[in-house]
C-alpha cells in the first residue's frame, strides 16, 4: 500500500472511530444518567411555596431517576444568588434550579447589571406548576366584588393603598397592572415578604392585596379574608366559587406564577429530555396532585423548547411593567 493510500485510509478510519465514539458516549450518557446525587437549588428560604414544591418534587424525582435529588436553599438578592450559582455550574445535569417568574422574567429588567443573561445562561428543562395570585380584602371591607373595589378606589384617588411583598415583586407588578387596567390610583405599601403583606390586609392596614395562594386560601376558609378574584385564565379547584379577574370585569387581565426546572446553558439534549420525561411523570402522581390542590396550583407539563419560548415571552411581558413602576435594584 502506498504511503498516500495508507494516510487516506488511516484518516477515514480515525474519523469513523470518532463518530462511533461520540454516538456511544451519547448513548451511554442517556442510559446511565444520573450516576450521582442531583442538587436542586431554590432561591428562596425554606417553607415558602417554591420550597414546598421543590422538596415534594425532589422526593418523587429521586424515585423516578434512581438517584437522590436534594434541595439546597440559596436565598438572597432577589434570587440572583441562586441564579448566578446555576449559571456558573457545570452543564452536566447534576445542578438544577427551581425557578419562577421572579428569577427570570422580572429580574431581567429589575436588575440592570447581572452577572448572567436570564435567557442565554440557562437551559430550560421542564415546567412543573402554575399558580394564580388571589385578590383579597379584609372581611370588614364594604366591597364584595372587583367592580365594587374599583368604584371605591375611583371615588377617592390616592386615598387607598395596597400591600405587596416588596418593590419589584410579582405582587407589586400585578397590583400596578390592576391600577392601570382599572384606571385607579391606589398607593403602594411594600412589606418585607409575603407574610407581612398578608398580615397587613388581615389587620386592615391596606385596602387590598394580590396574595399568593396558600395564605389566601387558609385565611379565606377561616373567614379572615374575602376573596374577590384569581389572576389565572381559569378558576382554581380549591376555590371554585372565586371568579377570574377577566370574569370579574377586567379584560385581558392575566398573571400566572409558574415554577420550572432549569439548568446551566449547554446541557446535553439527552439529559434534558430524560429529566423532562421524568418530571412529567412526577407531577402526574396522586401525591403531587394532592399537594398542588392544597396550594392552589396546577400541574403543567411542556417540552423544553416550549418552556424556553414561554420564558422569552414572559421577559418581554414584564420588562415594560417593571420600567413603568420605576423599581430598580442595584
Amino acid at each position: 500500500m502506498s504511503a498516500r493510500r495508507y494516510t487516506a485510509t488511516l484518516a477515514t478510519t480515525t474519523a469513523a472511530c470518532a463518530v462511533a465514539l461520540i454516538a456511544v458516549s451519547s448513548a451511554w450518557a442517556q442510559t446511565s444518567y444520573p450516576t450521582k446525587p442531583i442538587r436542586l437549588v431554590v432561591g428562596f428560604t425554606a417553607g415558602g411555596i417554591s420550597d414546598v414544591i421543590a422538596r415534594s418534587i425532589a422526593v418523587k424525582l429521586s424515585s423516578e431517576l434512581g438517584q437522590q435529588v436534594y434541595v439546597e436553599n440559596r436565598p438572597g438578592a432577589g434570587t440572583t444568588i441562586a441564579s448566578d450559582l446555576i449559571a456558573r455550574a457545570e452543564p452536566d445535569g447534576y445542578t438544577l434550579m427551581l425557578q419562577d417568574v421572579t428569577t427570570h422574567a422580572i429580574n431581567a429588567t429589575l436588575y440592570p447589571k447581572l452577572s448572567y443573561d436570564t435567557v442565554k445562561s440557562f437551559t430550560p428543562v421542564a415546567m412543573v406548576a402554575s399558580t394564580p395570585l388571589m385578590l383579597v380584602v379584609n372581611p370588614s371591607s364594604p366591597v364584595k366584588n372587583v367592580n365594587e373595589l374599583i368604584s371605591m378606589l375611583k371615588a377617592k384617588p390616592g386615598g387607598y393603598s395596597y400591600g405587596s411583598s416588596g418593590n419589584g415583586t410579582i405582587v407589586h407588578l400585578t397590583s400596578e397592572m390592576f391600577n392601570n387596567a382599572a384606571k385607579v390610583d391606589a398607593v403602594h405599601v411594600p412589606y418585607k415578604g409575603s407574610a407581612p403583606a398578608t398580615q397587613a390586609i388581615l389587620g386592615g392596614e391596606v385596602a387590598f392585596v394580590f396574595s399568593s395562594m396558600p395564605p389566601a386560601i387558609a385565611a379565606m376558609k377561616g373567614n379572615r379574608l374575602r376573596a374577590l378574584a384569581v389572576t389565572t385564565p381559569k378558576r382554581v379547584d380549591t376555590a371554585p366559587d372565586v371568579p377570574t379577574m377577566i370574569e370579574a370585569g377586567v379584560p385581558n387581565f392575566e398573571v400566572v406564577l409558574y415554577n420550572g426546572i432549569m439548568g446551566p446553558a449547554n446541557m446535553p439534549a439527552d439529559v434534558v429530555q430524560k429529566l423532562n420525561a421524568a418530571l412529567a411523570k412526577v407531577v402526574a402522581t396522586p401525591e403531587i396532585k394532592t399537594l398542588y390542590e392544597s396550594l392552589g396550583a396546577d400541574a403543567v407539563t411542556m417540552s423544553p423548547n416550549d418552556f424556553g419560548t414561554l420564558l422569552n415571552r414572559e421577559v418581554v411581558k414584564y420588562g415594560p411593567i417593571v420600567k413603568a413602576t420605576g423599581a430598580r435594584v442595584q
